[in-house]
């Protein structure tokens, strides 16, 4: 198949493409045109119809189709102009070529964040992690599978088992660095600070916000997900939950960026710095490995121009 990343300028483009976003809308003459997003492995693309017509068969959101178009560059950025359309047929195309995967093992990347699992003292946070990691295969598994988030950054298969790990590797160095922090709470919430995306996001090749995700939000669900399996413990102690709930609830640092809560203790502000940090710099990771050039272009969540720094 022709995948995204190598669409050229003025190249006819007929393939099989998952569909993530369908929009009618008007022109400024008010004829009606389709607004779509069309993706695969490599990433996704804009597309335009701007004829409705015989031509473009009834399809959905959700849908793999097939298109027919042409590419073409619009303010810097690769587009599509559509001709044709219709569903995709069983067979036609193969799940895998609409998925990303990162360039990590997920199975090494899982050993190594069990060696943290098995490295926290508290018997109580140990339990809890191991109920949650080890025992429970469906989150196991969802866990390995799952992107970090829809498209900012790890928006890959496997995203979130690798952010997972940054941020605990960074949050292990840091509770060794200063004062005051407790280590057992700061790893085991840099462990659980994203996972129950795997509630939030559908599973790929989607990897679209679930009712859960826009209802509730991961970082409600993470916070649920601690008072529940804590209640499974014998004796586990209320402030411990309370102050690893806490954790979880103040995570993203700032009301404006979605945290019910401003961090108020040490772990939870360090556990926020490493989460924010990894993201990112996986920005300049990615941004960096799609670019051919060395001023690699704006991105729009950092809100600057990149450039790589070999000379």
């Amino acid at each position: 198949m022709r995948y995204i990343e190598d669409f050229k300028e003025n190249e006819t483009i007929v393939g099989h493409y998952l569909c993530h976003y369908k929009d009618t809308l008007k022109t400024k003459a008010g004829k009606n045109y389709l607004a779509l997003k069309l993706g695969d492995k490599t990433g996704k693309i804009d597309a335009k119809v701007w004829d409705i017509n015989k031509d473009i068969h009834a399809f959905e959101k959700g849908d793999f189709i097939k298109i027919d178009g042409m590419a073409s560059l619009y303010n810097g950025e690769m587009q599509l102009k559509i001709g044709r359309i219709r569903k995709s047929l069983e067979g036609e195309y193969v799940k895998a070529d609409y998925i990303p995967v990162g360039s990590k093992d997920i199975d090494e990347v899982f050993a190594e964040l069990e060696s943290y699992i098995n490295s926290i003292e508290s018997p109580h946070v140990k339990a809890l992690l191991e109920n949650v990691f080890i025992e429970n295969k469906e989150i196991q598994m969802a866990f390995k599978a799952h992107s970090a988030a829809k498209a900012l950054h790890h928006s890959y298969s496997g995203g979130l088992a690798e952010h997972t790990l940054s941020v605990v590797q960074m949050a292990d160095f840091m509770s060794g660095r200063y004062k005051f922090v407790n280590r057992d709470i700061l790893v085991s919430c840099a462990m659980l600070h994203d996972l129950c995306k795997i509630y939030e996001l559908s599973e790929y090749p989607e990897n679209d916000y679930t009712d859960e995700g826009n209802l509730l939000g991961h970082i409600v669900m993470g916070a649920e997900l601690i008072e529940r399996e804590a209640a499974k413990i014998e004796g586990f102690p209320e402030i411990l939950k309370n102050l690893m709930k806490h954790c979880i609830l103040s995570h993203h640092g700032k009301y404006e960026y979605g945290s019910p809560k401003l961090p108020m203790i040490i772990e939870a502000f360090i556990l926020s710095c490493c989460d924010d940090m990894d993201a990112k710099v996986n920005q300049f990771e990615m941004t960096l490995e799609k670019s051919k050039t060395q001023w690699a272009g704006w991105n729009k969540m950092l809100d600057r121009n990149i450039r790589n720094s070999e000379f």
